[in-house]
């Protein structure tokens, strides 16, 4: 398999984005990130994002993008967005809690992640979904993970968050195992099993490699049987500045190869 792309979930970086846009781009970009993720609703126009990705010849690789703006009466202000972007990947980042409270809502997110899926198609875009913890949890008699991607289509990326899962207890080879080809992309976000309860943050404030991510076998499923065109670094803890943190990340990647 071709070598994958590291790009850089912006909410890594969501404070300093806010003050300074083209800065902020520009910093990521000379840090040898190939690409990057937006997430939440827009703040800027789609033709000043996309000034800015061109200027620093950067790919938007993904939208982390509210469930709100993937509505009946959103979605094509959503399609014209990315297209001016020319983002392929319309990732849902979260559903309201109200919306997953049994193994039967889950099975309508599903429908509705398949037609969704179906609508972006002839678009060039797919959508998919991003987890945090929670999913991995049963309920009504099986995994809501299970339940989500066992009844979604091709179209539907499996975007597993590597940190999230973990601190949900996942088996994260298991899974990109389980469902071959549906993680178009995963985030690489670092994260440490300790016996430490208190504080639930600071498993996320190492660094990658410096972590509990099994990040070899990770990366051999990925570039074999996953499918996974980006990998996407978020980093999401107070325990360096933002933007040292995800160079950290970059350089731990390129040491080992990436």
């Amino acid at each position: 398999m071709a070598r994958v792309p590291i790009g850089l979930e912006l909410f890594s970086v969501r404070n300093e984005l806010a003050e300074d846009a083209r800065g902020t781009i520009k910093a990521v970009a000379e840090m040898g990130y190939e690409g990057v993720e937006f997430a939440g609703p827009p703040r800027h126009s789609a033709e000043e994002l996309k000034g800015y990705l061109d200027e620093f010849d950067l790919v938007c690789c993904g939208w982390h993008t509210p469930f709100n703006l993937v509505q009946e009466d959103t979605l094509a202000d959503t399609i014209e967005f990315n297209k001016v972007l020319e983002n392929r990947y319309v990732i849902i980042p979260g559903i309201p809690g109200e919306l997953r409270q049994s193994r039967a809502d889950w099975l309508k997110l599903a429908d509705f992640f398949n037609d969704l899926a179906d609508k972006l198609e002839p678009h060039g875009m797919v959508t998919g979904y991003h987890n945090h913890h929670v999913e991995f949890s049963p309920m009504d008699g099986e995994v809501q993970w299970d339940t989500f991607f066992g009844n979604t289509n091709d179209g539907v990326v499996m975007q597993l968050d590597m940190g999230n899962a973990l601190n949900g207890g996942a088996d994260l080879v298991a899974i990109l195992e389980k469902y071959p080809g549906r993680a178009g992309t995963v985030h690489l976000k670092p994260y440490t099993i300790s016996d430490n309860e208190e504080d639930g943050h600071a498993g996320f404030r190492p660094i990658i490699g410096e972590d509990s991510v099994p990040w070899s076998e990770i990366f051999r499923v990925c570039e074999t049987t996953g499918g996974t065109e980006w990998y996407i670094v978020e980093y999401e803890s107070d325990a360096f500045p933002p933007l040292e943190a995800v160079e950290r990340c970059l350089k731990a990647l390129q040491g080992m190869g990436k």
